[in-house]
């Protein structure tokens, strides 16, 4: 049996939740799910120096707000609260909608998968040794409390003539089990002999009881 289901989407409504929350009707489905990829888009290419994990949306009828979670909110908010207030209205030019910004920020970027995915492709995109950065991401999320991580370079690795898969792993990361909270990532490095893709897997904790359950 192949190990092919995204583990984010393999667990949402049992420990995790979708990142865009709406309910479209009149054959709207479409044209707001367009809208989400163009706000996710727009902001990852805007703020990509500010170390965004990820974008959360929920809409109401005239109202989008956008989540953006950051390890940087620093560069986001900017001075006096300038940048963020930028981005609000460049957002309502392109939505059409009013727009409110929260801001939240990632304690522990370390064991954030699409963090630590980024961060190995930049150091490989700078030609630093993809094994030493694999190496250096394992221990610095051990160190940080994550209870396994799996990361698996493919592609042209250190520009050699034929492409080649390597997989470092730490600790244990039970993927079939649906009460791990483990955090999943695939990132691109662009270099100059092709691109390389990086998975990045963070097995953080057991969730026994959710929200719902207690309630």
């Amino acid at each position: 049996m192949g190990q092919k289901t995204n583990p984010i989407g393999l667990r949402l409504g049992i420990n995790r939740t979708w990142n865009s929350r709406w309910f479209a009707k009149n054959n709207q489905f479409a044209e707001l799910l367009k809208e989400d990829m163009l706000i996710r888009r727009y902001i990852g290419i805007r703020m990509a120096k500010a170390s965004i994990s990820n974008v959360g949306i929920d809409r109401t009828a005239k109202k989008v707000v956008v989540n953006i979670f950051t390890a940087r909110p620093g560069i986001v908010i900017g001075k006096k609260g300038e940048e963020v207030e930028r981005l609000k209205d460049e957002l309502q030019q392109i939505t059409k909608k009013e727009v409110y910004i929260n801001i939240r920020e990632i304690k522990r970027p370390e064991i954030d998968a699409q963090l630590v995915g980024e961060n190995i492709a930049q150091q490989i995109e700078r030609r630093i040794s993809y094994k030493r950065a694999m190496k250096k991401a394992i221990q610095s999320a051990m160190r940080m409390g994550a209870q396994g991580i799996k990361i698996d370079c493919t592609g042209r690795l250190g520009g050699a003539e034929m492409s080649r898969a390597i997989e470092l792993m730490e600790g244990r990361v039970p993927l079939h089990t649906l009460r791990a909270d483990i955090d999943y990532a695939l990132c691109v490095a662009k270099t100059t002999y092709g691109t390389i893709g990086i998975k990045v897997w963070i097995f953080r904790k057991e969730i026994i009881k959710t929200d719902k359950q207690e309630g």
